[in-house]
């Protein structure tokens, strides 16, 4: 690190904006990264502070009721976020490996939160000895660089569906469901909506394809916001169900929702899916036994079985490794059936650090088809549009993405040395999905 890029980082922000010019891209990337981890590391320091101050009150504490009280008036902290810095504090004494990921800035204030909340107040159907387990899973999902708090909220919801108890999980209770439609005094119409996670994804499964950015005629990007697409789409529902009640016919197969889960999980539960495996190895969260829905993530064995009375199966064959086989490799078009493979197999956009939803997401010939790459599955792989064009060169992007398939039979992808010089694989963006 340079000397101007160790001031930059350590120094003040006073005239920093005039002096940034001298920096490569590569220096300002990594001033970045560096002062990133400070602040993480400046907000561990500050919750050990305080939670010791918050043992030992002097009498400034005591007369500001409390330690993040005392911390606002001290500091341009808001009451609230003063209560919250010391009730992590607190929160994290008896979790000492959350304490040590947190300490370490290897875990994110938010993501901390998170999961001592989940420590707290675990499912009811959890027994106690599953518990450091499912910190392990949780501690995965919010370390390194790739964490984000989907991924958190993603295993804690999965988590929840695992050890299900005789209490319907608040994502699943239809009873708390609430829609209020009012007029406004211009005319207008406010929709404000509170669902349940079927209900939820019964509705995006039906915006899907109606609320995509469509291009001009002309070739010109979308303009309209993502709120605009999603008034636009539900607009177009609505006139397409009228349409359809009108003629009095059915409109074919009713919106469908699909739920992924394994075929031994659906016929039975087992009791305890974070126990450790037989040989000793961990658990990953894509081992746990709980359905999977593309768009708002897991559901649990009970709601996946009532859905199965009423349903069409499909049924995808796998690997060992849980990788999709193949089906109808002979054309170049991806079929039906190969979609519904790629889909139990990625979840979605499998680039590194991508969220994208099946729904959005194209299938991309890892060998083009035009070179004698065969429509098969270690040769495809989803790919959100953004991405699809960065596979085939997108303008102004130097670098080359690789993407192989290992060994596990799923992809994997090799970033240019423009991004790593050492050009070490990763994983596809699978196991955290929502």
């Amino acid at each position: 690190m340079s000397v101007l890029l160790s001031d930059v980082v350590s120094g003040s922000a006073v005239g920093l904006r005039g002096r940034l010019w001298r920096l490569t891209a590569s220096e300002l990337r990594a001033a970045a990264v560096s002062a990133s981890a400070e602040i993480l590391r400046l907000e561990a320091v500050r919750v050990a502070v305080v939670d010791e101050l918050s043992m030992r009150p002097d009498d400034q504490v005591i007369a500001s009721r409390g330690v993040g009280a005392w911390l606002a008036a001290n500091t341009m902290l808001q009451i609230r976020d003063g209560k919250k810095i010391a009730a992590l504090g607190a929160a994290l004494r008896p979790f000492p490996a959350v304490t040590a990921r947190f300490d370490d800035g290897d875990c994110s204030f938010e993501h901390a939160v998170l999961i001592v909340a989940f420590c707290e107040s675990p499912p009811k159907g959890m027994p106690d000895e599953a518990l450091p387990r499912c910190i392990d899973l949780l501690l995965a999902a919010a370390s390194g660089v790739e964490a984000t708090t989907t991924k958190v909220r993603n295993v804690i919801a999965t988590l929840e569906r695992v050890f299900e108890s005789d209490e319907i999980p608040p994502a699943e209770d239809i009873d708390l469901n609430e829609l209020r439609i009012a007029s406004t005094l211009n005319g207008r119409v406010v929709v404000r909506g509170d669902f349940d996670a079927l209900t939820g994804e019964m509705l995006l499964s039906a915006l899907s394809n109606l609320t995509m950015p469509t291009p001009a005629p002309d070739g010109t990007p979308d303009a309209r916001s993502a709120a605009k697409r999603t008034a636009d789409g539900f607009t177009e529902l609505i006139r397409r169900y009228l349409d359809c009640a009108k003629t009095g016919t059915d409109g074919g197969q009713r919106p469908h929702v699909n739920v992924h889960i394994n075929a031994r999980d659906l016929a039975e539960h087992r009791d305890c899916a974070a126990a450790p495996s037989p040989d000793g190895g961990g658990v990953a969260v894509s081992d746990l036994d709980v359905g999977h829905m593309p768009w708002l993530g897991p559901l649990s064995v009970s709601q996946t079985r009532l859905l199965g009375c009423d349903c069409f199966l499909s049924t995808v064959l796998l690997d060992d490794h849980g990788a999709p086989l193949d089906a109808k490799p002979g054309k170049r078009l991806v079929s039906a059936e190969q979609r519904v493979a790629l889909i139990a197999r990625d979840k979605g956009c499998a680039f590194p650090g991508c969220t994208c939803v099946p729904a959005w997401t194209d299938a991309h010939h890892i060998r083009h088809w035009a070179n004698g790459g065969q429509t098969v599955m270690n040769n495809l792989v989803l790919l959100c549009r953004s991405h699809h064009r960065l596979m085939h060169r997108k303008s102004g992007f130097v670098g080359k993405w690789v993407i192989r398939i290992g060994v596990d039979n799923k992809p994997w992808f090799i970033p240019p040395p423009s991004i790593d010089p050492q050009q070490h694989p990763r994983p596809a963006n699978t196991t955290f999905k929502t």
